[in-house]
């Protein structure tokens, strides 16, 4: 009787045993690559010919499982830096480029909205350089009284006294600073205006995309 018993307990072990063999099997992989002439090679390992030409991952079935390009060049891999400092600071800009559309859209409902704002801001830069340019009339003209003095002194060949001439030279760099200023607002209004110019065009260009049933940005 318990001959019979062994019987089935062996034939149990063998079966889980060549399942687990089998598993085993069907787990294994293989790496696939062709060198430079163009043929195929496949191996258990990695060789250098498989790392400079890439390689494919493939399981015991022969299915590719993931495939590794080939490794590149110093030159190559430099390259690719490169090219990946410019594709991320293209997806920045794009990305700073939705993020102000959609606050512009958010900011300003209806075009006059932008266009009121734009006029402000000019204005409070116009202001600015009228104010600017009443301050270097004033220092101008006080700089002027200084020299005047200065000059007077010089005819009647009398030594220009040095507090004097440190006063001179102290309006001469406010003059300078008052100058610089003015011609800094200037740009600033220029430039603010090419600007809004190129905001109110994108403006527009959001809106028609949004009438057309498109998303705006």
């Amino acid at each position: 009787m318990r001959k019979f018993l062994i019987v089935p307990a062996v034939l149990a072990l063998a079966a889980s045993t060549g399942a687990i063999a089998q598993q085993q099997q069907g787990s294994a992989v293989q790496y696939r690559w062709h060198d430079a002439h163009g043929l195929l090679h496949y191996s258990d390992s990695l060789s250098a010919d498989a790392m400079a030409n890439g390689y494919d991952i493939v399981n015991s079935r022969g299915i590719v499982v993931r495939h590794v390009d080939r490794q590149l060049t110093p030159e190559e891999r430099i390259a690719a830096e490169k090219q990946a400092e410019i594709d991320a600071a293209k997806k920045r800009a794009e990305d700073e480029q939705r993020r102000n559309d959609q606050q512009m859209l958010a900011a300003y409902p209806n075009e006059s909205d932008l266009v009121s704002m734009q006029k402000d801001e000019l204005s409070s830069i116009d202001q600015q350089i009228s104010t600017t340019r009443k301050s270097l009339a004033t220092q101008e003209q006080a700089l002027a009284d200084l020299l005047a003095r200065a000059g007077e002194l010089e005819r009647a060949k009398q030594p220009v006294p040095k507090f004097l001439a440190d006063r001179v030279a102290s309006q001469r760099n406010v003059v300078g600073s008052q100058r610089a200023l003015l011609e800094r607002l200037q740009q600033s209004y220029a430039n603010t205006e090419l600007r809004q110019q190129a905001q109110l065009s994108r403006y527009r260009e959001l809106k028609k995309q949004i009438a057309n049933g498109g998303a705006g940005y």
